[in-house]
């Protein structure tokens, strides 16, 4: 239900109460940050119906993403005063007498747009950032999930002051809406379609942008590996939540000496997750609607359906996928998969594997499994992605203290940790003089001066 508050107002009463500097105070950040996790724990299962309800997520999985923002919450309220803290730089002798340090501030007014596949994580998870950096805050949740949207905005309605949080619910229309509006920074998650859509907004008032996107994560596979336990972590990774997940293994380059048996593999892996028939497994999740599940369908004509490819579209359900003999121009190959469909390609060598990657967009995520030290080195120098991960799959967004981004088509900026908060400051330099000395190196007339300039500075 969108507020009937029209989003310029909202906008005029948070930046007056950002013009308060209430939000600059640590201990009310702290406080926030406290209500904030209070809230989660006495929401937790209306979020887990909402999730449900959208998704069909697993009671299981809604819990990851509820304790993701948990431990988001809980990392800031420990590390948020040494990160509020001066840092001093060292100045030149010719500043003498002086001292320089750079302090981070809040950048007032900022607006986060979630996505539908992770509707609540990926809303909230970048909210911490903003509340610990002293901002006010506009979200927008994805209406393709109304369910968890009315949960979060409930959430945020019960908790928050309007004035410095709040939730604006909506479909297109809205999104539009607000992007006419200046902000001081806009956190987008999503496609890279409707990323550039909001760049393009953006750029109208010079509002800088973080752009968490997605694009192609390769999974790259080689012989020295554990055969049983790759197949597991690469499974789990693709399938959870129905494969809609922005960092999920796109495709898989498998050594060719061991392809059909990671195939096997894999396919006792998706039985004994979810058996015999996934449709009935309580684990396994769907698509978010039609529009997608049709699209997804769509794929199976690129190539040779070697295990899954069942349907049934009234209940929104693909069944685990694995493709071979997908030419890299069919469009499975060329667009973001987004769903519970595995490509599989085989290569001879390394070198022709990091070839293939690298001439596709930069990814989101590049994973690797193998155990060859030089093999690892060589695919961490000679690629680039937003990040990588080694003998596993997804597990690396866990890590709260490391930055997570895409580069290139699939993103920009950082977040997590000490990356959110650095995502909504800004880091003001200052430096500041004493009247009791001056050098007086610098003034007019110059002539006499400049001979000594040269000599200080051997320039």
């Amino acid at each position: 239900m969108l507020t009937l508050t029209p989003i310029s107002e909202i906008l005029k009463k948070q930046r007056a109460f950002f013009a308060s500097h209430q939000t600059k105070n640590i201990q009310y950040r702290l406080a926030q940050l406290q209500k904030l996790k209070t809230a989660l724990s006495e929401h937790k299962q209306e979020v887990l119906a909402a999730l449900n309800a959208d998704l069909n997520k697993p009671e299981f999985e809604g819990y990851f993403d509820i304790i993701s923002v948990a431990q988001e919450i809980d990392y800031a309220l420990k590390h948020l005063k040494t990160w509020v803290k001066p840092k001093k730089y060292k100045t030149s002798f010719e500043q003498f007498p002086s001292t320089a340090w750079v302090s981070p501030e809040p950048l007032g007014v900022v607006l986060i747009i979630g996505p539908w596949n992770y509707p609540f994580t990926l809303l909230l998870s970048p909210l911490v950032g903003a509340i610990a950096s002293g901002n006010c805050a506009v979200l927008k949740p994805s209406e393709l999930a109304p369910h968890t949207s009315r949960v979060v905005a409930d959430l945020i309605q019960n908790t928050f002051d309007s004035n410095y949080l709040t939730v604006v619910e909506g479909g297109i229309e809205v999104s539009q809406q607000l992007l006419s509006e200046k902000f001081d920074h806009i956190f987008f998650t999503g496609g890279t379609k409707v990323g550039k859509i909001i760049m393009e907004a953006a750029a109208k008032h010079l509002t800088p942008v973080t752009l968490e996107l997605g694009g192609k994560s390769p999974c790259l596979v080689d012989t020295n590996i554990n055969l049983q336990e790759t197949a597991k972590r690469i499974t789990w990774g693709k399938f959870i939540n129905a494969g809609q997940t922005c960092i999920a293994p796109d495709y898989l380059l498998v050594n060719r000496e061991i392809k059909n048996d990671l195939i096997q593999e894999i396919q006792n892996c998706i039985q004994t997750f979810y058996g015999e028939n996934p449709l009935l497994s309580p684990d396994y999740a769907r698509i978010i609607n039609h529009r997608p599940f049709d699209r997804l369908v769509e794929f199976f004509k690129d190539g040779s359906i070697i295990s899954g490819g069942t349907i049934n579209r009234e209940e929104r359900y693909i069944a685990p996928t694995l493709m071979t003999d997908v030419s890299l121009d069919s469009a499975v190959m060329q667009e973001e998969i987004f769903g519970p469909i595995l490509p599989i390609l085989e290569y001879s060598t390394l070198e022709e594997a990091i070839q293939l990657i690298n001439s596709r967009p930069k990814p989101l995520a590049l994973y690797l499994f193998s155990n060859n030290r030089r093999q690892q080195e060589q695919v961490l120098h000679q690629t680039s992605s937003g990040g990588v991960c080694i003998n596993d799959t997804v597990m690396q967004v866990g890590v709260m203290n490391l930055p997570f981004g895409g580069v290139g088509d699939s993103g920009m900026g950082k977040y997590h940790g000490k990356a959110s908060f650095n995502t909504f400051s800004h880091h003001k330099s200052i430096l500041k003089k004493s009247f009791r000395f001056d050098l007086n190196w610098r003034y007019a007339p110059y002539q006499a001066r400049l001979e000594q300039l040269k000599k200080l500075f051997k320039v």
